[in-house]
């Protein structure tokens, strides 16, 4: 039971700090502790450097010590006082002594400043070649993630949430669509569309009427006969009838 427990908590931890690491955040934290290590690195070269400055100051100065009792010993000698001539043979051997340890010394001190330099710049030179892979990385990284973003928008165009909003906007502009030609349809077959084709089809029968009558006055077609009646009222003449009457009799005479 306590190894299932210790399983599914492995489990879910786990799966938090997978979907919490992010890469472009964690390489920048490397990156920035790469360069938090160099100040003290070179720190530590400068305290190695240091040391041997020191050293090649002390064998400089067993140096002239040394050259200064061998002068002392000479002089010592030529006075005739071996007694300081010994004394200074015996500084002077402690001197040498002194002289041969401090240049061991400084050639360590030089091959570790050599190796402490040299561990630097490698250091750095790694430190730069770190910082450009971590770049493309980050470069790669957020590529993957903007792809990422456009390969979820197109699919959500397929299968997400605006899909089924355009597919039921569509569906509702052709209802719309669909019932606004329906009303029009019968607008087109109602009481006043009815009333507008007879006033239509009156007008057509007027100008027929018209074109006939042109016709018959042109003498293009036959008069047409007269209806008839049991008795026409007697049509009062006008002022040019009259006159037409009076006329007549005058061109019968002159016949």
């Amino acid at each position: 039971m306590w190894q299932r427990l210790k399983r599914l908590l492995r489990a879910i931890f786990g799966g938090l700090i997978e979907r919490a690491e992010d890469p472009e955040l964690i390489l920048q934290q490397v990156i920035r502790d790469m360069r938090d290590k160099l100040p003290q690195m070179n720190e530590n070269v400068a305290q190695v450097m240091a040391t041997q400055k020191l050293l090649e100051k002390e064998v400089a100065t067993l140096e002239r010590e040394i050259t200064e009792f061998d002068a002392k010993i000479r002089a010592a000698i030529k006075q005739g006082r071996d007694d300081l001539a010994t004394a200074f043979i015996s500084a002077l051997q402690e001197k040498q002594v002194a002289l041969e340890r401090s240049r061991q010394q400084l050639e360590a001190a030089r091959r570790a400043s050599e190796q402490a330099i040299r561990f630097r710049d490698n250091y750095i030179l790694q430190l730069k070649k770190r910082q450009q892979e971590a770049m493309q990385l980050i470069a790669e990284h957020r590529r993957a993630r903007i792809q990422e973003q456009l390969a979820q928008t197109m699919a959500s165009f397929q299968l997400g949430d605006e899909a089924g909003t355009f597919e039921e906007m569509r569906e509702k502009v052709a209802r719309r669509a669909a019932a606004a030609e329906a009303k029009m349809e019968l607008a087109a077959t109602g009481v006043e569309s009815q009333i507008a084709e007879i006033e239509k089809e009156a007008l057509s029968m007027q100008v027929q009427d018209m074109l006939i009558a042109y016709k018959r006055q042109m003498g293009l077609l036959p008069e047409a006969p007269a209806p008839e009646t049991a008795a026409l009222p007697e049509k009062t003449l006008g002022p040019a009838e009259e006159e037409a009457t009076r006329s007549e009799p005058l061109k019968t005479t002159e016949g």
